[in-house]
């Protein structure tokens, strides 16, 4: 295997990292930056506030995406199967 191989692959698996980590990610930011904006208006420093809607809302995220991750994953996995059994 060529280093020029190993360094696509590895280009390849941060990219499917970020595009599968990325959407969740993204609700958990909106979401505390939603809390955070009620906490500052509210005056209220209670730390469960931020972090029970953020893990509910990420859980909710995750079972709604899970056929996106899953295919996503999968692909990947198809294609690095496909190179292993290329390799000469």
């Amino acid at each position: 295997m060529e280093p020029a191989e190993i360094l696509q692959i590895g280009r390849d698996s941060i990219y499917i990292m970020l595009k599968v980590s990325g959407p969740l990610m993204l609700v958990a930011l909106g979401v505390g930056l939603v809390i955070s904006l009620f906490q500052a208006l509210t005056q209220m420093q209670e730390a469960t506030i931020s972090f029970v809607p953020k893990i509910i809302a990420v859980f909710i995220a995750m079972l709604l995406l899970m056929p996106f991750i899953g295919h996503t994953l999968k692909a990947f996995n198809d294609e690095l199967m496909d190179r292993i059994v290329n390799i000469s």
